[in-house]
């Protein structure tokens, strides 16, 4: 093997590691303590002296570190562990960008030199220090790594790393050794950060015990990266955020798709951490070439370097990004990164800090769960056993919860200006002595402390929690707060009761009955994140079986004539998107897809176990999000149509046949197969019985075809005109108006009711004012029920005002919905509101 230089261990290097390590466990008070300082330097770090600078000097070197307690656990010597590292051999004849391309879509086969590199140990972890192997940066592929070790009976075994910065070809193949110093140096956005804590700040912070804490934003908008765009990346996503700004600084018009982005401060990703994998652990990985079948037997491990050819390929996913496995949690998902390189995450954040206001950035952080998949990646002290989402996680054993704290922090300095936490009543131990799961709240007390570091900034950043507490006791709807961490962390967000995904506006009667979580959240929600669009709301609406009878729940009649048109009004209405964005305090929060009006749905082609599973338990989403005749008449679902669907009402009846048998037969994939058979189904043909291998295929192509459906792009040409400006203009209206976040406070006049009787009709009604004394504002929408006529007096009235508190004098329309009768501007008067309409009225306030 010719060309660079073979990777050598680095001996004093590793030492030092090593007296680190050791130095760290003596000095801690407690295990956990030793493994917060020795987390840090877990994974893979480019060596530099102190006086380089990482955006133009190369590292003479990399650090790597794992955590092996099997390796301890099962006796396995010194000398029978090695560093793996695989250097891609075309960077020995060629140091241009692209000479292997991470972001290449194709399965190709790459030659890779493998060299195997002892290392050293202190307790349970593993050392090396290593020089003359490529690191990565944004232009080209750095060397992958693994930690490899042979076991007592000759078989060698796999260690991957848990706290990689990049994993090019998924979460189960090796991680690349990267050049983190030289991305967090180059960053494009560096000044937001160096800013935070100063005079002129890129966004408001408030002092954290000495450091400064990212501010609330005034609103958000939740995004799926991979249907957001027809390329499904992140880069694309940075590029409309881009030509956004762009037309924002030069005052253009915004084209109606592009206002579905406009006038938030905030923008939240849905996960963006890599994903378990169906087709088995090596599938975007495969030693021995594309079409191995055997990869694993492709390495001759006894050798100290051989050269190998690889199958490889940039992973291709549909996934909503909830089925994580852990492992390089502090890496992004390459299945939304069409270049490969972990930059392309920075660059987005970057744009959306570089909006002429700008736009905070909130990760959606999944730290309550692992997947299945994740048992071969991770240590079996990761896990405290099953869990109601694959494993639960052991956030008692001292090392586990300094790692996941470690991989948090490390997710967030990709640039995080806020952090969602995913389900954190999830967070729980098993308390031995009652038998019970408690709720680990000093785990969710550490996350909020973690400190991060961008670009030479230390700061926290805004926090917010997903917590339904008692969830999921059978009472938990009723007895839920939302407010337990708020109490424990007085800066901190929850999610709002009426944001959680019980939540079914499509459903008549939902603003009825919801009104007693809305008082609460009128009356102290000015910590919560409200709005009822989000991606669990609108996938639980679209799980709604539809029926013609009183079977069923009962759809809103008021808001459409079908289906499809009802649930796309239902989550994006003026009357909603008023009531949260003007009248309620907190921060609301809308989901991209339901500003587009476009389809959403569960789809992941990741689980080949459950899929059909998963793809029957929507059934009723056809219903939802396929209009009549717009199956067979379009080009959408082509793999479906191939298998021999050739109606919208064949494949609604097949996929709710598939539903009952599961139910029936407890999920026996050939019992089922057999009896479709019998009945006969498009999958059906005269030479041969569906198995269960063709149900398999049947849930994939669903997946795939279901996860086009609902790109973003697609719609695109759908975007009315008069809505989307009616949309964003409420939206800034709220972002002029960051007071209307304080809790509706009656000591200044303010108020907020429905209107009694209602008489078939619900409209909600509030009065806010400024508490500068500048402006006061009517609401009043009808968010269900048949047309009503409303005025300013009349809302006054309803409300129980009088003209004490400055009483307002000269209404004028401040917002009206697209489809009322009057526009900005026209004085007070009665006005016509249909069913999901709204008016908001506006005047300046007089002193007393």
């Amino acid at each position: 093997m010719s060309g660079r230089e073979a990777p050598g261990r680095l001996r004093d290097a590793t030492d030092a590691l090593v007296e680190q390590s050791r130095r760290d466990r003596e000095a801690a008070d407690d295990r956990f303590g030793a493994a917060r300082a020795i987390a840090e330097r877990l994974g893979a770090h480019p060596i530099r002296p102190d006086e380089a600078d990482p955006a133009t000097d190369p590292p003479n070197g990399v650090a790597f570190g794992f955590w092996t307690p099997e390796l301890t656990e099962r006796g396995v010597p010194l000398d029978d562990v090695r560093l793996e590292l695989f250097t891609p051999l075309a960077d020995e004849a060629s140091e241009s960008a692209g000479a292997i391309d991470p972001g290449c879509d194709d399965l190709r086969d790459v030659e890779f030199r493998v060299d195997r590199v002892p290392v050293a140990r202190d307790d349970e972890f593993h050392w090396v220090a290593v020089e003359g192997l490529p690191v990565g940066t944004r232009d080209r592929l750095g060397a992958l790594y693994q930690l490899i070790y042979r076991t007592p009976d000759g078989e060698w075994e796999t260690v991957r790393d848990p706290l990689a910065r990049s994993v090019p070809f998924g979460a189960f193949a090796p991680a690349e050794a990267y050049d983190w110093p030289r991305l967090n140096a180059t960053r494009a956005d560096r000044d937001h950060f160096a800013s935070f804590g100063g005079d002129d700040e890129a966004l408001p912070t408030t002092e954290d015990d000495g450091l400064p804490r990212v501010d609330p934003a005034t609103s958000m908008l939740e995004i799926h990266p991979g249907t957001s765009t027809d390329r499904g990346s992140l880069g694309a996503l940075a590029e409309r955020f881009e030509a956004i700004g762009e037309k924002l600084r030069g005052d253009e018009p915004l084209a109606p798709h592009e206002r579905n982005y406009a006038g938030y401060d905030a923008v939240q990703l849905m996960p963006v951490e890599p994903l378990t994998q169906a087709y088995g652990e090596q599938w975007y990985w495969r030693p021995g070439g594309a079409q191995s079948e055997t990869p694993d037997g492709a390495l001759d491990r006894e050798r100290a370097a051989e050269r190998v050819t690889v199958g490889v390929e940039r992973p291709d996913q549909t996934n909503w990004g909830y089925d994580v496995v852990v492992s390089a949690f502090s890496a992004a998902n390459p299945a939304i990164l069409e270049t490969g390189r972990p930059d392309e995450l920075v660059d987005f954040i970057a744009a959306c800090h570089a909006m002429p206001d700008p736009v905070r950035v909130v990760f959606d952080v999944a730290l309550g769960h692992a997947d299945e998949g994740a048992s071969g990646l991770l240590p079996d002290p990761f896990f405290e056993g099953p869990g109601m989402y694959g494993l639960h996680l052991d956030y008692r054993q001292p090392v586990v919860r300094a790692i996941l704290l470690e991989l948090q922090r490390r997710k967030a300095n990709f640039g995080a200006d806020g952090i969602r936490i995913d389900g954190a009543q999830d967070f729980t131990y098993h308390d031995e002595e009652t038998g019970e799961q408690v709720h680990d709240d000093a785990f969710l007390a550490e996350m909020d402390r973690v400190t991060h570091e961008v670009a030479g900034t230390e700061y926290r950043p805004w926090m917010i929690y997903e917590d339904g507490r008692p969830w999921p006791r059978e009472d938990w709807e009723l007895a839920s707060t939302y407010r337990t961490l708020i109490d424990q962390h007085p800066h901190a967000f929850q999610w709002s009761p009426v944001t959680f995904a019980h939540n079914k506006p499509a459903l008549l009667t939902f603003w009825a009955t919801k009104w007693w979580r809305m008082r609460e959240v009128g009356e102290m929600g000015s910590q919560w994140i409200t709005g009822v669009a989000n991606h669990d709301t609108l996938r639980r609406g679209s799980q709604v079986e539809v029926t013609d009878d009183w079977g069923g729940a009962l759809i809103n009649p008021y808001l459409a004539d079908s289906p499809p048109e009802t649930i796309r009004e239902a989550y994006d209405s003026p009357a909603a998107l008023v009531w949260f964005h003007v009248a309620m305090p907190g921060v609301p929060m809308d989901f991209l897809h339901a500003n587009y009006r476009a389809p959403w749905g569960f789809v992941r082609d990741t689980d080949p176990t459950w899929n059909v599973k998963v793809v029957a338990e929507e059934a009723p989403w056809i219903d939802w999000h396929v209009p009549e005749g717009s199956f067979a008449g379009g080009d959408a679902f082509p793999r479906l149509k191939g298998l021999g669907f050739e109606t919208r009402a064949e494949l609604k009846g097949f996929v709710t046949k598939l539903a009952a048998l599961i139910d029936a037969t407890g999920y026996d994939l050939d019992m089922i197969a057999e009896l479709l058979s019998v009945q006969g189904t498009p999958l059906s043909t005269a030479d041969s019985d569906i198995t269960a291998a063709d149900l398999q295929a049947f849930s994939f192509a669903w997946s795939a075809d279901v996860a086009e459906y609902l790109v973003l792009d697609r719609w695109e040409d759908e975007q009315d005109d008069a809505r989307t400006a009616f949309d964003r203009r409420v939206r800034e209206f709220r972002q002029a108006r960051p007071w209307l976040r304080d809790d509706i406070d009656d000591g200044r006049g303010e108020a907020f009711g429905y209107r009694h009787p209602t008489e078939g009709t619900v409209v909600y009604q509030a009065l806010r004012r400024d508490p500068d004394g500048g402006e006061s504002l009517l609401i009043a929408c009808n968010v269900e029920g048949t047309p009503v006529e409303v005025s300013p007096t009349g809302v006054r009235d309803d409300l129980g005002l009088g003209d004490e508190h400055g009483a307002a004098r000269d209404w004028t329309v401040a917002l009206a919905g697209p489809d009322t009768a009057v526009e900005v501007g026209d004085d007070a008067g009665p006005v016509r509101l249909e069913t999901a309409d709204a008016v908001v009225w506006r005047a300046e306030s007089r002193d007393d």
